[in-house]
């Protein structure tokens, strides 16, 4: 991120230009008193006009009296009133030239305008009027160009010479501009160059246009023909018909050459620049391969930052050339075949240009004084004086004046002796020439700069306050700040011209400063002011951004400024205005672009200006994307089963490429369809393919980088490779039997990629495993099975599938196994025997069928059982039959959750692929009896103060035969605790029973087990409760229904109003309350600490108005103490130094307490609260 600050009236080079401007500037003589003109304004030295519009040639002018104006043309008088097209304007010595009607060259010629008036006369430079130029073409005949392939070329363009010169480019018949390249490029003279011809240059519409920019007119050259031969593809007969008529370039072979010099020709040569001007140095090669161009300078560096290389390196430009720019120049061409270089002295002249310009004196009558001019240039310019447009040397003798070493000395200078002299330096590039005039008067000081002007700095910025005055004799400044004298030293520095200068602001220099000119002939003061701000600083500066595109982007830009200053928030990108988009929205301290595209890329900047500075701070925006789709696909290297592919990357967009998936088409077998054939990595481009036989290939590029894959390349060409026989057979072979007389052989077809060839089939190979037999073959196409029929059942049998073509066999198919199909087991498994454990389990087992009789392979046994019926009840509906399998190995096996006292029916059958064989006979077993299921329906019901009735319905489930009930009940008190345990037998045919003699208003527990001579079955439980005893009910009567709680709550209501009305007017009589004293002991009367000697309160607090009054409360002893609380509101009514403020709000606190008993002094001094007291009793 690029961060900078400036400051625009302050600091950096703003500040350097205005203390160079505070210190240099020529001084000023006020309008208001008699001066010698001074010209103001004028045309340049060099003025180029354009001849359908009138001449305007300025020359204004300033002095006291107002100058009169004359012009001389061509070094003579020019008498403007004897030519009717030229006026003077009034007050002005501009001249308007009308040439409607006239040829503006005419008026052709130098011109120089002089201002006068009775102090003296001023000049303005000779300027040289010429009429813009765009001369025609001259009619050439422009003969064809034939040229051979790989020669280098140079199209003349040679426009007419204009005023001033044109601008050269080359276009077609269609108005766009002609590519140009390293090879092909235009020179600084519009000329273009080939370095190398390609047949690709062949065309008829090579025109050369001529852009005049001051009359804004384009003339086109005739266009050129260049006819480009391939001479070693050419018979005599064709090249004798292409070279008729024609310019043949090249008479010498065409092959790869190393470099050489078409421009500027030989090893060396010389230009000449300008100090100040741009150099423009250029290098153009010749050579197959195209050379490359590089510049540098021998025994030094190029310029840092001045330099920049145009025209595909074959062009330096230098900027404001020095001297020090002089010196050789090396441009080297290289390539392949070798390297060749070009020396250009550069030899840096200058125009005179002023070390000191003369500056305008103001001298009293006796005063001296001395005029300089130092001008230098290459070579030196020669300097002379004229005074009042007169050389010196013939101007009227002025005793007080003489010329030494070039400077015009003044000595006790005379009233009338006001003129303006004039210095020119000139060499043979050019010449100054400057005024500067001589006034002589006697004037009291005055103060040019505004009274009471307030400068405004930044903080640790230089601050500069102006005292700029005038008088004759020159007056004396004083300077003052606050009534103190300001002196040169650390703190201030005072200039020449008796600026102040503060190098480093701080707010302590803030104030009133105070300036006094004097002379001799009086004084005058000036006030000025200095204001120092706080700096513009950005807290949060703009981060760099990386987006994709279509997304959004948001720059922060948080600012700190000084209050008294208005801020305003600017937004650059790349140093450019924002573009005009709906897109780019300006927050407050923010940045927000929305849909991001590829030219919001860029350097975004925020400036944050405020009247005195400003600060600034930058950031980058990268917008990704996928990248460009490859582009010149290249298949190189071909061969039988494999190629080269090359290719060339496309623009990244900012995100680096990270691989190339190449794709191929097979428009032989599948046209249209792409498929993924490899990835190679994003820093390759190329790769060698493996190819099978038989495919018409082509072949695309896709770059990935982290945002995406790019678009396709463009296809590659075809590339058709030979058929062969197959190298691979068909896959996933498998046998499978369908029917017990059948098998059936599938296998993947081969696709055509796999094919390699034309005619493919499958030869599908059978026989019986392990039996002297030869194999059954088949050939079959287009299909992926074959059944083969009148197979034994479930036999092994052995397969192979071999794929064959027009060009042969494949290789050896291996050999795969399969059998026929299955059928039914014949034979139920024997000697079935259940033995049952318990009431819930039971063992079954039974003897393996003999694999003979599966007829297929054995998968397993299923075992099915259901319960026939209860032995204790008829069961509503008989069970569904349950099934367990188990595998081909397992002969035994366990039976789980069977239902005690219930009879079983089970059968067992062996299964294989086709499915299930015959049952075994069905054998019934009977489970033996086990606990009963839970009673059901326990409930407690005739609830009564000392009995109640328990009721309860058989188990759902007996399993068994029931003998009777477990009964157990016991207490559960208040808290949840059991009491003790009570249990009673029951008959079976029993299902409820009464409970006397129980407590009143107790909850019992209850527990009910069903039993068989298996044992308990699960226990039930439920809980009652007995009803509570009337005659205890009712002697709770609720007190807050008696009449005479009712009447004693009133009467002690009644008599808590009388007491609080008794409070408020004890309070009220109690006058004012004395806390002015103790207001002003403490500062802070809100958290004055309780008093250790009384347990008191220090002061009393206005919020206390809302809460209870305070008093004793019963010790931990358990007796009340006698209320001697002495922060009763009768003592603090009898107080005669209270006060209320004078708004009349009570603002004092309390006065006047009792000593309290040490012995008391932990306990609440608190006065009964009423609050407190209804509270008591409610």
């Amino acid at each position: 991120m690029d961060r900078k600050r400036s400051c625009t009236l302050c600091g950096g080079a703003v500040m350097l230009l205005l203390l160079l401007g505070h210190m240099t500037n020529a001084l000023e003589v006020p309008l208001d008193l008699p001066q010698p003109p001074t010209i103001t304004h004028q045309s340049p030295k060099d003025y180029i006009i354009d001849p359908r519009e009138n001449i305007i040639i300025h020359c204004e002018a300033k002095g006291k009296p107002h100058p009169s104006f004359s012009w001389t043309r061509n070094g003579t008088h020019f008498d403007v009133e004897k030519d009717s097209k030229v006026i003077m304007k009034p007050n002005s010595g501009t001249l308007v030239i009308d040439i409607s009607g006239e040829k503006a060259e005419a008026y052709e010629g130098v011109y120089q305008c002089i201002a006068r008036n009775e102090h003296g006369s001023a000049l303005s430079n000779n300027i040289v009027i010429r009429q813009s130029r765009s001369p025609l073409w001259s009619k050439e005949k422009v003969e064809p160009i034939t040229v051979q392939r790989g020669m280098s070329l140079v199209l003349q363009c040679r426009p007419p010479a204009g005023l001033p010169p044109p601008i050269v480019f080359w276009m077609d018949n269609n108005f766009q501009r002609l590519p140009q390249n390293s090879r092909v490029s235009q020179a600084l003279n519009g000329d273009l160059y080939f370095s190398n011809v390609l047949m690709d240059d062949n065309r008829n519409d090579y025109i050369c246009y001529a852009r005049f920019p001051h009359t804004q007119t384009i003339q086109q050259k005739q266009p050129i023909t260049v006819n480009v031969l391939d001479i070693e593809a050419m018979n005599d007969t064709v090249l004798a018909a292409f070279l008729n008529g024609s310019d043949f370039w090249g008479d010498s072979p065409s092959g790869e050459r190393a470099p050489t010099f078409m421009q500027p020709p030989g090893m060396h040569s010389t230009s000449m620049v300008l100090k100040g001007d741009t150099l423009q140095l250029e290098c153009i090669a010749d050579g197959l391969p195209t050379p490359d161009i590089s510049w540098s300078k021998v025994n030094g560096e190029l310029p840092s930052g001045r330099f920049s290389f145009h025209s595909f390196q074959k062009t330096l430009k230098i900027t404001e050339v020095t001297d020090a720019d002089g010196g050789d120049y090396r441009c080297l061409a290289r390539n392949r075949l070798g390297s060749n270089h070009h020396i250009i002295t550069v030899v840096v002249r200058a125009a005179p240009f002023w070390i000191s310009a003369p500056q305008n004196l103001i001298l009293a009558p006796k005063e001296s004084g001395m005029l300089t001019c130092r001008a230098d240039g290459n070579p030196k310019p020669t300097v002379t004086w004229s005074v009042n447009g007169i050389p010196i040397e013939n101007s009227h003798k002025d005793p007080s004046r003489k010329i030494e070493n070039g400077n015009i000395i003044l000595s006790a200078v005379q009233t009338g002796s006001s003129a303006v002299y004039q210095c020119n330096a000139s060499n043979e590039y050019g010449y100054l020439l400057g005024n500067a005039f001589v006034s002589v008067l006697a004037e009291p000081p005055r103060v040019l700069t505004p009274p009471n002007h307030v400068y405004s700095v930044i903080t640790n910025s230089r601050a500069l306050l102006d005292c700029a005055s005038f008088g004759s004799p020159l007056p004396k400044i004083t300077w003052f700040k606050n009534g103190q004298s300001v002196v040169d030293g650390d703190l201030y520095i005072i200039h020449k011209n008796n600026t102040i200068e503060i190098n480093v602001a701080r707010p302590l220099h803030s104030g009133k400063y105070t300036c006094i000119a004097s002379n001799s002939l009086g004084n005058k003061e000036n006030h000025v002011y200095l204001e120092v701000k706080e700096p513009t600083r950005i807290l949060r500066q703009p981060e760099y951004k990386v987006v994709q595109r279509n997304s959004v982007a948001e720059f922060e830009c948080k600012v700190k400024h000084d209050p008294t200053l208005i801020p305003s928030m600017i937004w650059l990108k790349d140093n450019m205005e924002l573009p005009d988009d709906s897109r780019f929205e300006v927050g407050s301290d923010s940045l927000t672009i929305r849909d991001v595209r590829e030219d919001d890329e860029g350097n975004y900047t925020c400036i944050r200006n405020t009247t005195l500075d400003q600060d600034s701070a930058s950031a980058m925006l990268t917008v990704v994307e996928q990248p460009d789709p490859p582009t010149d696909l290249e298949l190189t290297d071909q061969r039988e089963h494999s190629v080269r592919l090359t290719w060339t990357p496309g623009y990244e967009n900012n995100s680096p490429i990270q691989l190339f998936l190449i794709q191929y088409e097979d428009s032989l077998h599948k046209p249209g369809v792409w498929v993924n054939m490899t990835e190679v990595s994003g820093t390759r481009t190329t790769v060698n393919l493996e190819l099978s036989p038989y495919v018409y290939y082509s072949f695309r590029v896709l770059a990935l980088n982290e945002v995406g894959l790019s678009q396709p390349s463009a296809p590659s060409r075809q590339y058709r490779t030979s058929p062969a026989q197959p190298d691979v057979n068909p896959s996933d072979v498998e046998v499978i039997g369908t029917s017990p007389d059948s098998l059936t052989i599938t296998w993947r077809e081969l696709t055509g990629l796999e094919s390699n060839g034309p005619g493919l089939q499958y030869n599908v190979s059978w026989r019986q495993k392990d039996v002297d037999q030869q194999w059954n073959s088949l050939s079959l196409a287009n299909v992926s099975q074959y059944v083969v029929t009148g197979t034994p059942t479930f036999t092994p049998y052995e397969v192979t599938v071999q794929a064959v073509n027009d060009y042969g066999p494949g290789p050896t198919p291996e050999v795969v196994l399969g059998y026929s199909g299955e059928d039914l087991p014949t034979m139920a498994p024997e000697n079935v025997k259940v033995s049952v454990q318990n009431g819930t389990m039971a063992v079954v087992s039974w003897d393996a069928v003999p694999l003979s009789t599966v007829q297929g392979r054995l998968n397993g046994y299923k075992v099915s059982y259901w319960k026939l019926r209860s032995l204790h009840k008829q069961d509503p509906e008989p069970k569904k039959p349950q099934e367990f399998i188990f595998q081909e190995n397992e002969t035994e096996s366990l039976l789980l959750g069977l239902h005690p006292y219930s009879q079983y029916n089970l059968n067992i059958r062996a299964f294989n692929g086709k499915g299930d064989g015959p049952s075994s006979p069905n054998q019934i077993f009977e489970t033996p009896e086990g606990v009963p299921g839970p009673p059901a329906d326990l409930k407690v019901e005739n609830l009564n103060l000392d009995s109640l009735v328990v009721k309860w319905a058989p188990p759902v489930e007996y399993n068994g035969h029931l003998t009777g009930y477990l009964f157990k009940y016991q207490p559960i008190n208040t808290t949840d605790e059991l009491g003790p345990l009570k249990e009673l037998l029951l008959a079976a045919n029993e299902t409820s029973i009464t409970l006397d003699n129980l407590k009143h208003s107790t909850r019992y527990k209850f527990y009910l087990n069903a039993k068989t001579v298996k044992g308990y079955g699960p226990t039930v439980t439920e809980e009652g409760v007995t009803i509570m005893d009337e005659a205890m009910t009712s002697k709770q009567v609720d007190i807050a229904t008696q009449g005479w709680f009712i009447g004693l709550m009133c009467a002690i209501a009644l008599l808590i109003l009388v007491l609080l009305i008794v409070c408020f007017i004890k309070r009220n009589k109690g006058g004012k309350y004395p806390v002015k004293e103790k207001e002003d002991a403490h500062q802070d009367p809100e958290i004055q600490p309780m008093k250790e000697d009384d347990g008191t309160f220090g002061e009393y607090s206005d919020t206390e108005d809302h809460k209870p009054l305070k008093g004793s409360r019963t010790p931990s002893n358990g007796t009340v103490k006698k209320d001697d609380s002495d922060d009763s509101l009768v003592d603090y009514g009898e107080g005669g130094d209270g006060q209320f403020n004078e708004d009349g709000s009570f603002i004092g606190q309390y006065s006047g307490k009792k000593e309290k008993d040490t012995a008391e002094g932990n306990e609440s001094s608190e006065a009964p609260s009423p609050v407190n007291a209804m509270n008591s009793f409610v």
